[in-house]
């Protein structure tokens, strides 16, 4: 035999499975695709029937109201070591029309009452009871408020434990927690939503006098003790207005510009007038050392100031919708359009809206204390606030602030209330 022969045959080889025309590997996206990837899939998510409006107006009302704190709140360094709060406005009293741009509380109850009338109303179409949805939506403003309240809490412990001084932790307290008065109201009147959402109009005549009554009895009876006490009446009843107006609207009231105009040209008529010829500080936020403060509680000049603003507010509607609205086209959209990241921001900081509130104090706060372990005395952080230096010091720190509120909303957001991208706001 030979070689040949003695060896073993051969394993037969598996027939190779039959394979089609390869596939193009896909190119990997660079991290700028991907940001356009996610506006475009925020915008797609948002309902065709949306009113954008309302969301761009509540996003400018956050906006303000960071803005206006973060400028108006300053922390002054003593000779002892500890701090103590002062304000630009006590110093230079030339600023206070920039609290007109920087006090948006008005617009913000405006929306609060549209979005909740408009829940209340689809909470009825689906037959849930009042107090299914009222629990509902205070669970969505308590749930982070606790986190909130607790985290400072421990603060407190330990400021008290390493014996900082008195001034110091009363100074910390006040600025952190002075966001809560908002929560507190903001529920009373979610509670009365359902009267709100039958009597609106009327609603918002009798608050504006009972405002103006309490008002009055001030001038008749100043520094008495229980006019004082009663004033406080005017805190709900001052914000109910344009909660009030917020309902007319979802309702489909102001369909027609003449009502806006006349909201902001009696408003801000009214308020004119107040500031001339009635003693009302032109300031529409506490100054300190002043003897009225217009905000708190809010005066009839506060009142007539939110019904020009809520002019004004619905006066923008359409070029607020246009802004953040992209024309349609057939062709699906590979990168988005200036209007598609607009609104993709808008969405983001609605549904960081509570977040926001609460913590960007503290992020003004944490970086002014934390700064302090530098062993330097930073201008527009620690400084008094007396100076048009200052202003422009503490406009520098603004990037700041916002880096670190970044980080604390990331820390605390509500993973609830962010867990739907298809939701982003309701409405």
């Amino acid at each position: 035999m030979t070689d040949l022969e003695l060896r073993p045959p051969a394993p037969a080889r598996k027939p190779l499975p039959p394979t089609g025309p390869l596939r193009p590997l896909s190119p990997r996206r660079t991290p700028w695709q991907r940001v356009h990837a996610a506006v475009l899939r925020v915008d797609a998510a948002t309902p065709a029937g949306r009113d954008r409006a309302a969301d761009v107006l509540r996003a400018l009302a956050i906006t303000g109201v960071v803005l206006g704190h973060w400028l108006v709140s300053g922390v002054v360094l003593q000779a002892g070591g500890h701090l103590v709060g002062d304000s630009p406005l006590g110093h230079r009293p030339g600023l206070a029309p920039v609290t007109w741009l920087l006090q948006p509380l008005a617009v913000f109850f405006l929306v609060g009452g549209r979005v909740s009338a408009r829940s209340y109303e689809a909470a009825l179409a689906r037959g849930t009871g009042y107090r299914t949805w009222l629990r509902q939506r205070l669970r969505s403003l308590l749930r982070p408020a606790t986190a909130f309240a607790l985290t400072w809490g421990l603060v407190w412990l330990g400021l008290v434990l390493a014996g900082t001084a008195h001034e110091t932790i009363h100074t910390l307290m006040w600025l952190a927690y002075s966001p809560l008065w908002f929560l507190g109201v903001y529920a009373l009147l979610l509670a009365a939503t359902p009267l709100v959402h039958r009597a609106g109009a009327r609603l918002a005549v009798a608050a504006c006098l009972v405002v103006a009554v309490l008002d009055a009895s001030r001038l008749v009876s100043p520094g008495s003790g229980w006019v004082d006490t009663l004033r406080l009446l005017n805190i709900p009843a001052g914000w109910l207005v344009p909660y009030c107006l917020g309902a007319v609207w979802a309702a489909g009231g102001f369909t027609r510009r003449r009502s806006a105009v006349a909201l902001l040209l009696g408003g801000g008529g009214v308020l004119a007038a107040l500031i001339l010829w009635g003693g009302y500080p032109a300031s529409m936020v506490g100054v300190p050392g002043s003897t009225l403060s217009n905000l708190n509680p809010p005066t009839v000049a506060a009142v007539a100031f939110g019904l020009a603003q809520t002019g004004a507010a619905l006066l923008l509607r359409a070029p607020l919708r246009s802004a953040v609205t992209a024309p349609a086209t057939a062709a699906p959209r590979t990168r988005a359009t200036p209007a598609q990241f607009l609104w993709a921001a808008v969405a983001l900081l609605n549904l960081s809206a509570i977040t926001v509130f609460l913590w960007h104090q503290t992020a003004m706060l944490t970086t002014t204390v934390i700064s302090l372990g530098l062993g330097h005395t930073f201008p527009g952080l620690h400084t008094s606030p007396e100076s048009a230096g200052w202003l422009a010091a503490r406009c520098g720190w603004i990037p700041v602030f916002v880096v670190v509120l970044v980080v604390l909303g990331t820390a605390f957001r509500d993973r609830d209330a962010t867990r739907a991208p298809a939701a982003i706001t309701e409405q």
